[in-house]
């Protein structure tokens, strides 16, 4: 008999422990109430409030900024943010995809028409690099089993979506500064190369 209430006993002690921490748990999300809400709100309202287009201004600008190129194709508009040389004879370009078709884009016409690329399914692996200067084609590099070290569009791109990407590329001569970028059926775009800080 006392071990059948020495049982019920621990088990209501439990009982209690868990539910206290529950309740403790629960009160230290909510943290606060709504004397930080309101403090929070007029917080961030009060300088929309004061800067009005300026904020904006500020805010899109680094993103204007940063944009080396931009082309529109088919209903796809690709963005190149970047174009860098790495240290180890590479040159990274990098920037963003956005689906205006009106309907899923898996990619499959940017991959390349080379066979061994169709491994790579939608990608971004049909991408070159032209040096007009030095009359030469850089293709997208890839690995020991043919898989591109580039951006791989896997399940898609919704429709209205944008997606950032990336391709890696070997490193023109060094007095290279410019070259032209293209992919699928997008027009060339010219981007200027920057070096690997």
């Amino acid at each position: 008999m006392k071990f059948r209430y020495t049982m019920k006993g621990r088990m209501a002690l439990t009982t209690v422990t868990i539910a206290t921490g529950l309740v403790l748990t629960v009160a230290g999300c909510g943290g606060g109430g709504d004397d930080d809400k309101s403090s929070d709100t007029a917080a961030s309202s009060t300088p929309s409030k004061d800067t009005g287009d300026a904020g904006k201004q500020e805010s899109e600008a680094p993103a204007t900024e940063s944009v080396l190129t931009e082309v529109k194709a088919g209903g796809l508009t690709l963005k190149v943010t970047s174009a860098t040389r790495d240290g180890g004879g590479f040159v990274t370009v990098g920037g963003t995809v956005t689906n205006g078709t009106g309907k899923p884009w898996v990619g499959a016409e940017w991959r390349g028409d080379e066979s061994e690329l169709v491994k790579n399914g939608g990608s971004i692996a049909g991408a070159s690099l032209i040096d007009q200067t030095g009359k030469k084609k850089y293709l997208v590099l890839r690995d020991t089993e043919g898989r591109c070290l580039c951006t791989r569009f896997t399940g898609g791109v919704g429709t209205g979506a944008t997606t950032d990407w990336f391709a890696q590329f070997p490193a023109p001569p060094e007095g290279t500064t410019s070259v032209d970028f293209q992919v699928g059926s997008m027009p060339p775009a010219s981007i200027e190369l920057s070096e690997d800080e």
